[in-house]
């Protein structure tokens, strides 16, 4: 079969969309030699994670050129004129990554888009209105075009059919994504020195990986340590972008006087991060809603316990092996705190457990079941 994919991400985005997008085109090429697949993309760029699954016989590029090529024409490139690329005459399906597909797709083309989540719909007050319009019509479009809809969790895929009002919603099929490889590396003692050192880390920390936004709830984080008592409380380390959130956050932190507790680290390589996870004692994801939740699924193939929200998409990510507080409770959180850490017996539990239930995120389970996908559009010939 050939299947050609929207991957500008895939080049250009070293984190979320893009991992998406590498993590795909990597297990469908790795597992079936016997699929073709062409990465559509304004420009291509060499970098450590593209270069080996470039190098694979069945992946191939489609970049624009000429008048296209050029900045900003290539934009539009990508959203229309590649409709009309020769190699489209090539392909059975087109699946577009990142919610949203190309214009003017060939009607005979068999048209699948993975939509990640709404947020942006059920949040809109976190959000600039021009870009919730955008989004949306974007979304929408895609939707109502494509022949199956990908969502990542039954959570998106539930609000596909109540926010966007699907008139077909029996075409959208649950597949989940899985972690970067790189989660599952075990650093040395003394790789994880090095990083330790590097970010100055302290000997025993609880970690949370995510955009400092409000969303992420991070602030009940912070709550719950200063309900503590002193003698109890772990550092806090929390990775991940800035908003203006932030300067809320760090009120909070010093009216509980938590300044030498809490601690932040933005500027984080990509790959120190799984020797920062390996080194922590309790990962706490308390996000009032995601798409799926990926840092979860990080934390717990580094083979930590997780501590994440009631409701939206979080059991699915953590499976039997999370413990789930109301998001609203900072002594419900604090509670958990010190029953997991205190608790060995109880913290080896949920370790194993979450590392048997993430087995489904694997890459050759995604690939099968992204492939059953397409076939039951293209049924391919049976051999004899």
């Amino acid at each position: 079969m050939n299947i050609g994919f929207e991957a500008k991400r895939f080049f250009t985005n070293y984190t979320g969309l893009g991992n998406y997008s590498r993590f795909v085109i990597d297990a469908l090429s790795k597992t079936s030699a016997h699929d073709n697949l062409y990465l559509f993309t304004p420009r291509s760029v060499d970098h450590a994670e593209t270069r080996d699954i470039l190098k694979r016989q069945n992946v191939n590029v489609v970049a624009p050129s000429g008048l296209y090529a050029q900045p900003f024409i290539s934009a539009l490139w990508r959203t229309w004129a590649v409709s009309k690329n020769p190699a489209m005459k090539q392909l059975h399906v087109f699946h577009g990554l990142s919610q949203e597909l190309p214009i003017g797709l060939p009607s005979q083309l068999k048209k699948v888009v993975t939509v990640h989540d709404l947020i942006f719909l059920r949040y809109p007050q976190f959000y600039n209105a021009v870009d919730v319009s955008i989004y949306t019509r974007k979304v929408r479009s895609a939707c109502e075009n494509a022949d199956r809809i990908i969502a990542i969790s039954q959570q998106t895929a539930d609000d596909v059919k109540d926010l966007l009002k699907l008139t077909d919603p029996s075409k959208i099929d649950v597949v989940y994504q899985g972690c970067h490889p790189i989660f599952k590396t075990r650093y040395s003692q003394a790789e994880l020195q090095a990083v330790r050192q590097k970010y100055s880390l302290p000997d025993q920390f609880i970690l949370n990986v995510g955009t400092v936004e409000e969303r992420k709830n991070l602030m009940l984080i912070i709550k719950a340590l200063a309900s503590l008592p002193a003698h109890e409380r772990l550092p806090l380390i929390v990775v991940g972008r800035h908003t203006s959130y932030q300067q809320t956050v760090l009120g909070e932190i010093k009216q509980r006087k938590l300044e030498g507790v809490v601690h932040f680290l933005t500027a984080v390589n990509f790959h120190d991060l799984p020797a920062i996870y390996q080194q922590a004692h309790l990962f706490i994801y308390p996000s009032f809603f995601e798409g799926f939740g990926i840092p979860l699924v990080e934390a717990i193939a580094s083979g930590l316990p997780v501590i994440t929200s009631t409701g939206s998409c979080f059991r699915e990510a953590a499976g039997p092996g999370g413990v789930y507080v109301d998001p609203s409770s900072a002594e419900n959180l604090a509670s958990e705190i010190r029953s997991v850490l205190l608790d060995t017996g109880r913290k080896d539990a949920l370790i194993s457990q979450g590392r048997e239930y993430i087995k489904r995120f694997e890459p050759e389970t995604i690939a099968q079941n992204l492939r059953s996908v397409y076939r039951d559009l293209v049924p391919q010939p049976t051999s004899v």
